[in-house]
Order: C-alpha cells, then sequence, then structure tokens
C-alpha cells in the first residue's frame, strides 16, 4: 500500500471517529439539551475513552460547531436530493424542501430539537451564530431561485419579490416546525397551512 493510500485511509477513519462522537453529542442533546452534555458524556456515549474526544475537539465548542456542520450537511444532502428529482415542478421541489422544517417523524422531530438547542446557544456564542446565518443564508437562496424559476415558467407573476417571498415563506415553515415540536398543532395542520400560503404564491399567475 502507498503513502498517499494509507494517508487517505487514515483519514476517513479520523473522518469516521469524529462522526461517531457527533452522532453521539447528537443524541445527548436530544435527551438532555446542550447545556447539560460534557465531553465526558459524549465519550461514554460513543463507547470512546475522554482522551480520543479530546484527541479531535479541543473544546466543547470545538465539537459543537463540528456537529453542526455534521446537521447542516445532512439537510444539504437532503435538499440535493429534491433538485436532483426529474420532473418536478419548482413548487413541487419549494414543498419538500420547507416541510423538511416540520417535524413529521422521530428523525425530524430529534433533528429540530437539536437545532433549537444550537439555536438558543448561538445567542451566546459568535461562532454557532455565523454557522448559523450561513446555513440560512444557502437555504434561503435555495428558496428564492426556485421562485424565480417558478415565475419563468409562469407558475408565479411577476409580481412578488423572490426575496421577500423566500423570506416569508422560510420563517413561515420554520415557525410552524416549532409550534408541531412544543405540541402546539398537527404535522398535519402545519402543512396545510403551508401548503395554503404556497397556494396563494403560485394563485398570482396570469
Amino acid at each position: 500500500m502507498g503513502k498517499d493510500s494509507r494517508t487517505r485511509g487514515l483519514g476517513a477513519r479520523h473522518e469516521e471517529r469524529r462522526r461517531q462522537i457527533a452522532e453521539a453529542l447528537l443524541a445527548m442533546i436530544d435527551l438532555h439539551g446542550l447545556d447539560a452534555v460534557s465531553l465526558r458524556d459524549v465519550a461514554a456515549g460513543a463507547e470512546v475513552s475522554l482522551g480520543a474526544v479530546q484527541h479531535y475537539f479541543r473544546s466543547k465548542d470545538e465539537m459543537l460547531l463540528f456537529a453542526l456542520d455534521y446537521i447542516s450537511e445532512q439537510g444539504t444532502d437532503r435538499v440535493r436530493q429534491s433538485l436532483s428529482l426529474g420532473g418536478q415542478s419548482p413548487r413541487a421541489v419549494l414543498r419538500g424542501i420547507l416541510a423538511e422544517l416540520v417535524p413529521g417523524d422521530d428523525r425530524r422531530r430529534a433533528e429540530l430539537r437539536i437545532a433549537t438547542a444550537f439555536t438558543a446557544r448561538s445567542l451566546v456564542n459568535p461562532k454557532l451564530a455565523d454557522h448559523l446565518r450561513a446555513g440560512y443564508a444557502a437555504l434561503h437562496e435555495v428558496l428564492v431561485l426556485l421562485i424565480r424559476q417558478a415565475q419563468d415558467a409562469g407558475e408565479v407573476s411577476a409580481g412578488p419579490d423572490p426575496e421577500r417571498a423566500a423570506a416569508a415563506l422560510f420563517a413561515l415553515a420554520e415557525g410552524l416546525g416549532t409550534h408541531v415540536l412544543i405540541g402546539h398543532g398537527s404535522p398535519e395542520t402545519a402543512l396545510a397551512v403551508l401548503d395554503e400560503h404556497l397556494d396563494r404564491l403560485f394563485a398570482t399567475a396570469p
């Protein structure tokens, strides 16, 4: 085995161990909340030594940043999958992306609980806030692009400003998701409200 192959193998194992630790961290956050989680807790959850965790992450904040990136990558992958499916209208892709923000199953509820914990932490952690803003901006741009595509296709009139329409839909879906998470409404009701707003946007077509 050549040096380059060995280096790639070590890099892959390094990344896999970091992801293993990130998964343990996310599970702990889901169960106990972000502030209650320690490096020692995560080491126990990942079934590795505390020294192994400290080898990959110098501090709790560094580990949190990696876990936030990990969640963002998963969300980005789902968005890419939605965009890569052929034969879908801009509205269908928009709806699919926004529906991801509404926790309709255990996986999404866990992810939203974790995302909410990170959002609260970001109010006092500028690095986390930077990561969240970057993720929000990226998703906002995708929504803007889809709305512009719908306008170009004649499915939405040229009247609505894509930037504001995207911001409204994003805020609506995220707010509905939070309401569902705390038990103020069901996923079905939240999605019905989302569909009504999409109906109004797409009803503006000539």
